[in-house]
């Protein structure tokens, strides 16, 4: 894209951009023009630009990827134009929710990075401290404030957290990346129990009989190739010493991380080390002395004592909608509207608002979706907030807005029922864009998504697919019912695209599951024994079964695998030589896999 295609950004509502902000922008622009004059080293100027959210892609030179931190999921109509107006003015069109809570957009020419990092500063979006080894984009469940089950509403919690480590020097230079995140109850929505801290609304009865809200908080949780559940810190965290108590874990992280071997660096390792009881000695013992620190967290914070915290309530009278994954959801209707709204709309909260999905195919949204978006926030009055599965929760709606939303949403063809069914597949970028990846991970969800409307399969409930181009997990693969991530084959002297199969990864009620290994795939098959799998489940499931209670009653992971035996055979390339290609390649495949930074590196 040339300077001649740039055009001026949406007028953005007045708000002054952040000194902090400002000042960083101002050094990239210092450091971004010494390492095109060769007087910044590569290593020195990419740890930086990492640490500023920005990473370099697969296709090299100076295109980059552009992540934008959404702390919470969080984001106001202005918001949502300027990303539109980033994706038209410097990408292709088109974004990406991760599975994270962060935006990003890719082909972002190095030398319009400050420009980018400018124009969202002037709504009030940072990309700093989105990757690198630093404190990550502050995670939340998207139905916080308004779910019928929690203990409290998060979302303020999640702000001060956010609020707390942006640019705090604690959070700079870490052994390696640091991942918090916040549930309002244990349905755990926000999936705490694979982060570096998890944290979980919970409550406890005082000796006198009243009841205390406060928090369960998790630690050491990771994926990754070698995937760890969070451990339980302590019985029940006051509201008074949350805060002290991440800054404790955050503090023993970075006095005990591995310096020397980043495979090895992350919070999981610290607890392999050291073990989870010295690991809780040491981060009570710092959260008793950190009240010397000249930023003592202390107390309630001050986002929580100005916007609240107080939990949305459930309505008499009226059952919540089910929550968290396993859901059962029943589509029986033929109407487009009825459809969306038994999938997408959640009911419960005493305040009588109504909570619906708008569904995004495979976490993309266009320019033209995010005007549109925009435009139905401020018409409708409501909140939005990008979800963990890759969609937006729309919020504050009332019963009577929603066949106008549908309407609008059907418009912008986000209103598939999607929210909790089987057409939900999620996926990280992959070999789109990614150094680290092996496969296209993209072109198999597309793949999946097809072969089950195709087959009839798209509307069932309660089974999620996640995909990986690699081992990292960057698409949570270990934790949905049905998980792939990427992997070279070789077959008949040739290499090709495959995936290792698992199943019954889960997430929920303060409890994790990863995913067995059933069996590898050719890349080709995958979208066949998903079908298999599915359709299984829906045949044989009893009412009100999940899918991981399913999968153990008929024998495990291994079981199932012995059906899709047969897909696990590579065709000779002159039969069928679409198996040594992957999906949106043209040429043979090739495992060319790069210095990773990506989020799994």
């Amino acid at each position: 894209m040339t300077d001649l295609q740039i055009r001026p950004a949406t007028p953005a509502l007045p708000r002054p951009i952040d000194p902090e902000i400002a000042a960083d922008i101002a050094k990239f622009e210092r450091l971004l023009e010494g390492y095109l004059a060769g007087e910044v080293e590569e290593d020195q100027f990419r740890i930086f630009r990492l640490n500023n959210g920005i990473y370099g892609q697969r296709q090299g030179g100076h295109n980059q990827m552009v992540r934008i931190k959404l702390p919470y999921g969080s984001v106001g109509p202005d918001q949502l134009e300027r990303m539109a107006d980033i994706a038209d003015r410097y990408s292709r069109g088109w974004g990406h929710i991760t599975t994270r809570q962060n935006m990003q957009f890719h082909f972002v020419q190095l030398e319009h990075i400050p420009e980018v990092m400018r124009d969202l500063a002037e709504v009030g979006l940072t990309t700093r401290e989105a990757c690198g080894d630093t404190v990550r984009n502050v995670q939340g469940c998207h139905l916080a404030g308004a779910c019928p089950y929690e203990v409290l509403d998060i979302s303020a919690w999640a702000e001060a957290t956010f609020r707390h480590f942006l640019h705090n020097p604690i959070a700079q230079r870490l052994p390696r990346k640091f991942k918090i995140n916040f549930s309002g109850c244990g349905t755990d929505c926000g999936q705490a129990m694979f982060n570096d801290v998890g944290v979980v609304a919970a409550s406890r009865t005082r000796e006198d009989g009243t009841v205390e809200a406060g928090f369960r908080v998790f630690v050491a949780g990771g994926l990754g190739a070698n995937p760890h559940p969070a451990l339980a810190l302590e019985e029940f965290t006051p509201r008074e010493e949350l805060l002290p108590t991440i800054e404790a874990v955050l503090r023993v992280f970075d006095q005990t991380g591995n310096r020397d071997n980043k495979l090895r660096a992350r919070m999981k390792w610290v607890v392999d080390q050291l073990g989870i009881d010295e690991v809780r000695r040491r981060v009570v013992k710092q959260r008793k002395l950190l009240i010397a620190s000249s930023t003592w967290p202390g107390g309630i914070p001050d986002e929580v004592q100005r916007l609240g915290d107080a939990p949305a309530g459930a309505a008499p009278g009226v059952t919540p909608t089910p929550m968290g994954q396993g859901v059962p959801v029943a589509i029986r209707s033929h109407d487009p509207y009825d459809r969306w709204e038994a999938a997408n709309v959640v009911r419960g909260v005493a305040k009588q608002t109504v909570s619906a999905i708008a569904w995004c195919r495979l976490g993309d949204v266009t320019s033209l979706q995010l005007r549109g978006l925009a435009a139905i926030q401020r018409d409708l009055g409501l909140e939005v907030r990008a979800t963990n599965r890759q969609n937006w929760a729309l919020r504050g709606l009332a019963e009577g807005q929603l066949p106008e939303l549908h309407r609008r949403l059907d418009a912008l063809d986000m209103a598939e029922p999607g929210a909790e069914l089987a057409r939900d597949v999620v996926s990280c970028p992959g070999a789109d864009t990614c150094n680290l990846a092996v496969t296209q991970s993209r072109g198999l969800a597309s793949a999946i998504g097809e072969r089950l409307e195709a087959e009839g399969l798209a509307d069932i409930g309660g089974v999620r697919t996640n995909i990986s181009g690699c081992t990292n997990s960057c698409g949570q693969h270990h934790v949905s019912d049905i998980g792939f991530f990427g992997a070279e084959r070789r077959a008949h002297s040739k290499s090709a695209p495959g995936y290792q199969m698992l199943l019954g990864g889960y997430v929920g009620e303060t409890q994790i599951h990863f995913g067995e290994k059933a069996l590898r795939l050719p890349a080709k098959a995958a979208p066949e024994a998903t079908v298999r799998v599915v359709r299984r489940f829906a045949e044989e499931r009893e009412v009100g079964e999940v899918f991981r209670a399913w999968l153990d009653r008929v024998g495990g992971a291994k079981a199932v695998a012995e059906g899709l035996r047969d897909l696990d055979a590579f065709p000779a390339p002159d039969e069928a030589p679409d198996y040594y290609i992957d999906y949106d390649e043209t040429g043979p495949f090739s495992a060319e896999v790069g210095i990773g930074e990506c989020a799994g590196s």
